[in-house]
């Protein structure tokens, strides 16, 4: 699942690519690659102001985090056999010096289990995060996993959320004036009112996994079969349906071919300055989050300076910064109020403690299990 950015503009907010400090041979530095717009350049200047030794910072940002999960591959490759090299067997494997490893990588929280199978990226010490016990057990549950990338309580830690958005609705406030109320939860995705005048987001997990939260079931349920009312609901969801799309489903909303759609929160946030006849909610039942990870390529060695970085971002006023300025939500409890962000925004980062314990992450399932999705999805959208 790729969470795509969205009529992103020009912020000076948002890190194009930040390099501090002198070049030399023998400086240590850090060197991280991260998903654009999720960290502010700011918070990069003041992390080097603390430090107590003169240290290079290289962020280079990059479009994609499925593009960084590929970096992460691209890195473990093995040196081709000399058959295979041809006459490039006469030249030593060496990595591309444009992509240099980094220290550290964004990963979505989706992607860590595939990262932790296919031996991508390597744990980390849970001594040397000084922050960690100030994370809600929910984050700690999300990054400690087995060697097979599932959750495990006796498992290692494998990352570091930075922050996280939602599974969010977003509709046309003008059109629900009209209609004389406004969304709420799942279920009003249901009413006469909004028959072909829905977007949703062309994935099995998001789409059946509304539809269980609305049966009061978890986004992460195994078997489907079991659930006899579930294909019922999913046929006359789809009829309310207009569009399925997962990159510009936005569009049809904008233009007003839509009146709702179902999205994720960091492709909402930017349209939102600039059409404001749209509002969004979150879900009153609970929706699916997503989280922003600090990874550590596997093959890099024992450097601290990466854990120093990581726990800076889960320093409270830190912690805060980022979620303001990248309008998201923070793994640690920030304390934001009212007057600090945007109206629009409200809804969104003005957390509810009630309505976060009733969300939950997009956890790994068995292959079968993943078949059973995938099938009735396709079977709903033919019909």
């Amino acid at each position: 699942m790729d969470r795509r950015s969205f009529l992103l503009g020009t912020s000076t907010l948002v890190l194009s690519q930040l390099l501090i400090g002198c070049n030399g041979n023998n400086q240590t530095s850090l060197k991280v690659q991260l998903l654009r717009g999720s960290i502010p350049a700011q918070v990069v200047e003041q992390f080097q102001k603390v430090l107590q030794r003169n240290v290079q910072l290289k962020f280079a940002p990059v479009e994609q985090i499925q593009d960084l999960f590929k970096q992460l591959q691209s890195w473990q490759q093995q040196p081709k056999t000399s058959d295979q090299q041809g006459w490039s067997r006469f030249i030593p494997f060496r990595q591309d010096p444009k992509t240099p490893v980094a220290d550290l990588v964004t990963l979505g929280d989706y992607w860590l289990k595939a990262a932790i199978e296919q031996k991508l990226i390597q744990p980390l010490e849970q001594s040397q995060l000084k922050q960690w016990s100030a994370l809600d057990e929910k984050w700690k549950n999300l990054v400690t996993r087995n060697e097979q990338g599932n959750p495990d309580s006796q498992g290692q830690i494998w990352a570091a959320p930075y922050r996280w958005g939602s599974t969010v609705i977003v509709y046309n406030r003008n059109k629900f004036r009209e209609l004389g109320w406004t969304p709420k939860d799942w279920g009003d995705l249901w009413r006469d009112e909004v028959r072909s005048r829905i977007s949703l987001l062309n994935q099995p997990r998001e789409v059946i996994g509304l539809v269980l939260k609305k049966l009061g079931k978890s986004y992460n349920t195994e078997n489907l079969d079991q659930l006899p009312d579930l294909e019922k609901e999913l046929r006359t969801l789809n009829q309310q349906v207009k569009f399925y799309g997962s990159s510009t489903y936005l569009e049809p909303l904008i233009t007003g071919d839509t009146w709702l759609a179902v999205g994720w929160s960091e492709d909402v946030v930017p349209v939102l300055a600039r059409y404001p006849q749209l509002a969004v909610v979150i879900p009153q039942s609970g929706t699916a989050i997503w989280a922003d990870l600090w990874v550590r390529p596997a093959g890099i060695g024992k450097d601290t300076l990466f854990y120093q970085w990581i726990d800076f971002c889960w320093q409270t006023a830190i912690a805060k910064q980022i979620a303001i300025l990248t309008k998201s939500n923070s793994p640690i409890s920030t304390n934001i109020v009212a007057s600090e962000i945007q109206e629009a925004l409200k809804n969104l980062l003005l957390n509810n403690r009630e309505v976060f314990d009733k969300s939950e992450f997009l956890l790994p399932l068995s292959p079968s299990a993943t078949k059973q999705y995938e099938s009735l999805f396709g079977k709903i959208k033919q019909a």
